[in-house]
């Protein structure tokens, strides 16, 4: 027996701050989360599972247009017809949305209320599914220790949106800690809120699968959700199967070496090849960050939207439209020779910023407070000018950006 365990969907999530430039596929990203839901019913059909469960954040706080319930509604309706039922509960995104609390569903799913915890059992399959929706956007309380005792003879599956112990990056809502869960009696803990796939525990199984499809170059790496089967007489099995149709990749570039900015390219075209590989046909949507103390600096930094749309050529040009350049960062430096200065004002300007990192820090910290005593609060250096370490960080900062910036002001 056979069930499919996904969890944050977010469908049609915006996607937002992305560079756009002609021919961009932004169409084809706009409709990612759409495309990887249609996967994952298909992969429940094709399968024949026994129970697809939603572990929250189906949608995305409000929707953006009546679609976006639609194509869920369609979508369940899909698994209706294969006999499938599903059973969800709401996260913290989908309880912000009037829209989402008012969706009618097909009959096939449950959804799971929000008072208490509720118990879903379903007979033909032996199967009790206990879970508890999110009234409000924001949970801080431990749902999880007021779950039902388990149900003799029956597979018992907590469904449940939350951050465990804590993760990195997400709110850590309905927290509980894995020694509740383990502890329970059930045979499955299908969690969901946390976007990378983690298994917390073997046996019993516990685990979050993973948001549906990456919508930021934050969740890089395949996205799908898990495919777990019993078989009566053990720990069930578990696979992640991939559903993403979009995936997300952080590329970067060392420039340390190189002597030109057509080697910089050259790079980048064969990292984008072998990302793209990787993909398994799927659109690549790439940031790109070049990287590393280089002699070519300068150059970059004179005019670097010129050299941005450098590099959105390159990764096109090495494998067409299946790429989409997110963004270009340029994080390179002058290399150490260069931002030692030389025997001119701009020379002796450099050096009298690495005197005051080092024995002169005193005066640096102190002319800093002066004028952050001054300025109105939106203009403050925005940290404590005492700190000498904050100041150090900040004078090096400024070492290694002022050979570029003053050679971008005389081209300009």
């Amino acid at each position: 027996m056979r069930i499919l365990h996904a969890a944050d969907l977010h469908l049609d999530s915006p996607m937002q701050g992305l560079l756009v430039y002609e021919d961009a596929p932004v169409d084809e990203l706009r409709m990612a989360t759409r495309r990887a839901l249609e996967n994952l019913v298909d992969l429940a059909i094709a399968e024949e599972v026994a129970l697809v469960l939603l572990a929250g954040d189906i949608f995305d706080g409000n929707w953006p247009h009546y679609g976006t319930g639609l194509h869920f509604v369609k979508e369940m309706g899909r698994l209706r017809e294969a006999e499938i039922p599903v059973v969800m509960v709401s996260g913290n995104h989908d309880a912000a949305s009037k829209l989402t609390r008012s969706l009618p569903l097909p009959d096939n799913v449950t959804h799971l209320g929000t008072k208490s915890p509720q118990t879903y059992v379903l007979e033909e399959i032996g199967m009790a599914v206990h879970g508890q929706s999110y009234a409000t956007p924001e949970i801080r309380d431990d749902l999880a220790a007021a779950f039902p005792s388990p149900r003799a003879d029956l597979v018992n599956i907590g469904l449940l949106h939350t951050a465990a112990e804590g993760r990195a990056g997400h709110e850590n809502y309905a927290p509980c800690g894995l020694e509740t869960l383990v502890s329970s009696g059930y045979d499955l803990w299908a969690l969901g809120h946390v976007h990378a796939r983690e298994v917390l525990n073997a046996e019993p199984l516990v685990l979050f699968p993973g948001n549906l499809q990456g919508r930021s170059i934050r969740e890089t790496g395949p996205k799908g959700a898990s495919l777990i089967e019993f078989d009566g007489s053990s720990n069930p099995a578990e696979r992640h199967v991939t559903l993403d149709c979009v995936r997300w990749d952080l590329i970067r570039i060392d420039a340390s070496e190189v002597t030109s900015t057509d080697e910089i390219f050259s790079s980048l075209s064969a990292e984008v090849r072998e990302a793209a590989e990787r993909c398994g046909g799927r659109l690549l949507a790439a940031g790109i960050v070049i990287e590393g103390r280089t002699p070519v600096h300068a150059e970059l930094a004179a005019n670097p939207e010129r050299f941005r749309y450098g590099v959105i050529s390159a990764a096109v040009g090495a494998v067409g439209e299946q790429v989409f350049v997110e963004r270009v960062r340029l994080e390179t430096r002058a290399p150490q020779s260069i931002a030692a200065g030389g025997e001119d004002a701009v020379g002796e300007l450099i050096r009298e910023i690495a005197e005051l990192s080092g024995p002169g820090i005193g005066s640096a910290t102190d002319s800093l407070a002066q004028l952050d005593s001054v300025l109105p609060s939106d203009a403050r250096v925005g940290f404590d000018p005492a700190a000498e370490d904050q100041v150090r960080a900040l004078l090096a900062e400024l070492g290694d950006a002022l050979p570029s910036r003053l050679l971008r002001g005389v081209s300009g």
